[in-house]
């Protein structure tokens, strides 16, 4: 069995950027909530600052897409690469 590569990476970049986009529209509406998570979060992703305003939501998320897509990328390679049958 093989991944389709193409689909996993879309598929980990929709749910990767949509969890840190949820989470950070949840702490513009309620101040703190996620806050750990979001500072944890600037410490990866350079040019985030973790500070309340919608700039920096649209920021973190930009990079948690490209995070996920590459991540998925990278995994369904090396799962294809791994998973040969054997002979």
């Amino acid at each position: 069995m093989k991944f389709n590569i193409r689909a996993l990476a879309l598929a980990s970049a929709i749910l990767w950027g949509g969890c840190v986009l949820l989470v950070g529209v949840a702490n513009l509406i309620c101040a703190g909530y996620g806050q750990h998570f979001l500072e944890m979060l600037s410490s990866f992703y350079p040019g985030y600052h973790a500070t309340r305003s919608f700039a920096e939501v649209a920021v973190v998320t930009f990079y948690a897409i490209v995070d996920g897509l590459v991540g998925g990328l990278v995994f369904g390679w090396l799962y294809n690469r791994l998973a040969r049958p054997v002979a």
